[in-house]
């Protein structure tokens, strides 16, 4: 996980989800869209960033469990 936050990834996607949404909803205002976005960009990396971290997490498993053959 990040060390940002302690949220799961799901978590964060689903917030990510609700920022999106927000774009397309009729609360949507052009001087809050700036914030908005930074916000989701925010969100995405941090989503990114936890999901090359689990990667690598399988991927030293999977080597382990390789050598224990």
């Amino acid at each position: 996980m990040s060390a940002k936050s302690n949220s799961s990834i799901s978590e964060k996607t689903i917030k990510l989800n609700e920022l999106v949404a927000w774009f397309d909803s009729e609360d949507f205002e052009l001087e809050a869209a700036l914030d908005k976005f930074a916000a989701a960009e925010k969100l995405a990396a941090e989503i990114e960033a936890d999901l090359v971290t689990m990667k690598n997490n399988i991927s030293v498993v999977k080597k382990k469990f390789n050598e224990a053959e």
